[in-house]
């Protein structure tokens, strides 16, 4: 991808929408053979782009635009007390950044999340090669940010890296500890990672006012939304 020349990208057909019944979605994806790196991601994700395995993709719906891309501005994240109560509760768990190797306590977690979660969703029935699909990827910088229990693993984010941030990719953890908040405690996590390495945004995928299972990243203040190409704090 250079400069001067436009990525080629293609429309997928319409398809049934994953958050509204009755809607059709339509995604538009970065070519298959369009050369991929780190620096063409950054830029990607900064214009709306989000990564699921190999593909990189943002919704292209034309009688919708209810998905928005969003971040938090780190440098002046809003650490509220039900933040603070949640790191509280969890301040027995050990949290390491470490390579994004899908091992055999990885892909328990992961199964047992989904089982657990996601029994009527899309990525039901778990594999192994579903979750290594998720988090491969050789020009994203990807890494686990992961959460232990003494020596039981309890949580896992998948982390991309950006010259400008991080990318929150996919949280999985264990479906029987519902009271500690896990998935909130990885995205506090995540953007303790960006404070740790210097970086100002945390990507956080796309918000959806209307959809009960999207519309929570406005927790996360301050929120910046791409709005007519332009990244808006809310």
């Amino acid at each position: 991808m250079s400069a001067t020349t436009a990525p080629r990208r293609f429309l997928l057909a319409s398809h049934q929408c994953l958050y509204f019944g009755d809607r059709e979605a339509r995604t538009q994806l970065l070519h298959p053979y369009e050369p991929r790196s780190a620096e063409d991601y950054a830029i990607l994700a900064r214009a709306g782009f989000r990564r699921s395995g190999p593909d990189l993709y943002r919704p292209r719906c034309h009688a919708c635009q209810a998905c928005i891309p969003a971040r938090v501005a780190v440098d002046r994240f809003r650490w509220g007390r039900r933040f603070r109560r949640v790191l509280k509760k969890n301040a027995d768990l050990s949290v390491r950044a470490q390579p994004a190797v899908v091992d055999d306590a990885c892909f328990d977690l992961y199964a047992r999340y989904i089982r657990g979660r996601h029994r009527d969703g899309e990525m039901y029935p778990p594999s192994r090669s579903q979750l290594t699909h998720i988090a491969q990827s050789d020009w994203a910088g990807t890494f686990f940010l992961k959460a232990w229990l003494g020596d039981r693993l309890v949580a896992t984010a998948v982390t991309d890296t950006h010259d400008d941030g991080l990318s929150a990719i996919y949280t999985f953890f264990d479906p029987d500890l519902a009271d500690r908040s896990l998935g909130v405690l990885a995205v506090l996590k995540q953007v303790e990672e960006c404070r740790r390495r210097g970086l100002p945004h945390l990507y956080l995928g796309f918000w959806i006012a209307e959809s009960p299972k999207m519309r929570y990243k406005i927790d996360y203040q301050p929120l910046q939304l791409l709005v007519g190409g332009r990244w808006q704090e809310t």
